[in-house]
């Protein structure tokens, strides 16, 4: 049995922090020959799993998305490995002012939504295309205010979530926006981190149930080997207290078999902003990972 190379995106610092700890547990107290690599994007990271240059990837749901359509395209083979608990059945959100008099998404009509990066599921692509079943076109019904930081993550790195939120509130009433995307658990985190007043925002619609981040494996991979990695990511137990910290900084408690049933929302949104052809390729307009 040979080992696995996993890909990885480098959103974060602390993104180090939990592969070495990943890489020393599986290697050293399991026995697994592994070992990781960190990415600046998506992007490229979903290119060298199809290409076979690493054995697997942690991908965003978007990554998903395109590495299905890159490997159906030129006929490899793609396995989703596992998924975290906290990857399951997620909503995204628009929010309004608690005051505002707009009391259906129809009502935006002429109004400005703020969104975050342009790749980013949570606060763009998904609610975006709800806006659309709702028979409002972004960019002609409402205008979109689009806030591109940490292109390239899909949306892991926060920040134009974050200040899509803010600008609900901004001092200077012509950046104000009338509503703001996000998915449900960062609404609960602005809240608490103060970017979003206690009371001061409502929820105007959200998004069907939808599915987070998946780990895939690509063709280089060895079955016997991804088959023990997937074992031995499903056997971590939360109660182990050398274990917890790991569990923690990568937002979960236990890991899941995968399932594919929730992306299809996500697979409508792409093809609706033209974001990926059918096959994969980058068609998003100005999109530079």
């Amino acid at each position: 049995m040979s080992g696995v190379l996993l890909g990885a995106v480098a959103y974060d610092p602390k993104v180090v922090t939990i592969w070495d700890g990943f890489r020393g547990w599986l290697r050293d107290s399991a026995g697994l020959d592994f070992d990781y690599v960190l990415y600046s994007n998506y992007e490229r990271q979903v290119a060298d799993l199809v290409d076979g240059r690493i054995d697997a990837a942690w991908n965003s749901p978007l990554a998903w998305v395109r590495a299905r359509r890159l490997a159906a395209a030129r006929g490899v083979p793609l396995t989703p490995v596992t998924m975290r608990d906290t990857d399951c059945d997620l909503r995204s959100v628009v929010a309004v002012r608690a005051d505002s008099p707009v009391r259906s998404l129809a009502e935006l009509a002429g109004r400005v939504v703020a969104t975050g990066a342009v790749d980013s599921p949570q606060a763009t692509l998904l609610p975006l295309s709800l806006l659309r079943s709702a028979g409002l076109s972004p960019g002609r019904d409402v205008r979109v205010r689009r806030f591109d930081i940490g292109v390239g993550l899909h949306g892991d790195h926060i920040g134009g979530e974050r200040e899509a939120a803010r600008a609900l509130f901004a001092a200077d009433p012509a950046e104000q926006v009338d509503a703001a995307c996000m998915i449900d658990s960062n609404l609960l985190l602005f809240g608490r981190e103060g970017v979003l007043p206690v009371g001061a925002v409502r929820v105007l619609a959200q998004t069907p149930l939808y599915d987070h981040c998946t780990m895939t494996a690509g063709p280089s991979a060895d079955a016997a080997a991804v088959a023990r990695f997937g074992e031995l990511l499903f056997g971590m137990d939360y109660a182990d207290a050398s274990l917890r910290p790991l569990l923690d900084l990568e937002g979960l408690k236990e890991w899941r078999p995968p399932r594919l049933s929730g992306y299809d929302q996500l697979e409508r949104a792409v093809d609706e902003a033209g974001f990926y052809d059918r096959d994969g390729a980058i068609t998003a307009d100005g999109y530079r990972p």
